[in-house]
């Protein structure tokens, strides 16, 4: 466990000291009465795996994730040509796979718009599934964490299938369970092209026996429409992913003006509140930054969700300076570890029901010390 300067413990109390109290979440629900009750220990969920550690959404990733104590591994869900959903970031792979260096795929390097953006490289979708298994997964933040780049090329690109495989096999070795939350990138995308994510990812749930909000997976996405729509197709826990910035990419096809800043004021928290069960908040909707890194007081953004009845898991917390906040920086090198206990203790003040965390360990050992 990381050891708070006197500095950073300063910062932290005057920061509880504004926080605003999270009162107890109402009983309403979609189904259930326990919908958006706060958990009595915050969920840990391992980032894209322990992606501080190993490549990102890789089986290994996943099973050091496990071994820390993460409660769910986070798989985000892209598709293949053939239909596959595997596990990766983005559907554009250069950064996170070996791709660019196999001659053989060369051909299939293009231009693509994505979301509204352009975006070159190698995608997915222009992969089958069998074309996809003979790449290697390699660290994508090269330059913060040189020292996971030991493990490129070892780790294929998991499918969904084998993602629940593993945590199916892990919970029964470690007498726990442990869960899935998957995303779905860039949906809108992804069903324009012939190729939706919903109705593979329902079947896939539903042949594991996963289809009740009692069974340990949480579907999430950045986009409102397939939220809704899966909210009607299956009866897992849902929750709506809010940036601190944008809108949702289908809001901007509907020609909806709402941005995310309006979803997590208190009208667009009740309104997500008729299909998810949860928002997954980037951090700085909880407590905001200053131009130059600092915190500033919280909002009031969990007890505002805890009154429409939905959870708060705060994303994403990393364990280098860069990605902290001034106050809770150690030393002067971007990429060497903070005060990221601070960090945790602070939010899990705050009432968050979760934590995505790409350093899983760290996660557990501060919600242990709670």
């Amino acid at each position: 466990m990381l050891r708070r300067t006197l500095p950073a413990l300063g910062v932290a109390t005057a920061l509880l000291t504004a926080a605003v109290a999270v009162p107890p979440a109402p009983a309403v629900a979609r189904n259930d009465a326990d919908r958006g009750r706060p958990q009595a220990a915050p969920l840990i969920v391992a980032h894209r795996g322990a992606s501080g550690y190993r490549p990102e959404h890789t089986l290994e990733a996943y099973r050091l994730a496990i071994r820390m104590g993460a409660d769910y591994i986070e798989p985000d869900l892209v598709s293949t040509k053939d239909g596959a959903l595997v596990a990766r970031h983005e559907n554009e792979i250069s950064g996170t796979t070996d791709v660019a260096s196999r001659p053989q795929f060369a051909d299939r390097k293009t231009t693509k718009t994505i979301d509204g953006v352009r975006v070159t490289g190698w995608f997915t979708e222009d992969f089958t599934l069998a074309e996809l298994r003979t790449l290697r997964a390699v660290e994508r933040l090269p330059q913060a964490r040189p020292t996971n780049t030991v493990f490129d090329g070892r780790y294929e690109v998991p499918t969904l299938q084998e993602v629940i495989d593993l945590a199916k096999s892990e919970s029964r070795k470690r007498g726990r369970t442990i869960g899935i939350y998957p995303e779905t990138k860039h949906p809108s995308y992804f069903r324009s092209i012939g190729l939706p994510l919903e109705e593979p990812l329902v079947r896939v749930l539903r042949a594991n026996g996963w289809r009740s909000r009692k069974d340990p997976v949480i579907i999430q996405s950045f986009e409102t429409a397939n939220l809704r729509a899966l909210d009607k197709m299956i009866d897992v826990r849902l929750a709506q992913l809010l940036d601190a910035t944008g809108r949702p990419y289908d809001f901007t096809v509907a020609g909806d003006a709402r941005s995310y800043a309006d979803l997590a004021a208190p009208a667009g928290l009740r309104w997500i509140a008729r299909y998810a069960d949860g928002v997954g908040a980037q951090k700085n909707l909880i407590v905001p930054r200053d131009s130059a890194g600092r915190l500033r007081p919280p909002t009031t953004l969990v007890r505002d969700a805890h009154r429409a009845g939905l959870t708060v898991h705060a994303w994403t917390f990393r364990a280098e300076n860069q990605f902290l906040p001034v106050d809770f920086r150690l030393g002067a090198g971007p990429n060497a570890r903070g005060d990221i206990t601070a960090e945790y203790e602070l939010f899990f003040s705050l009432g968050i029901d979760g934590a995505f965390s790409d350093h899983p360990d760290t996660a557990v050992s501060a919600r242990a010390a709670r």
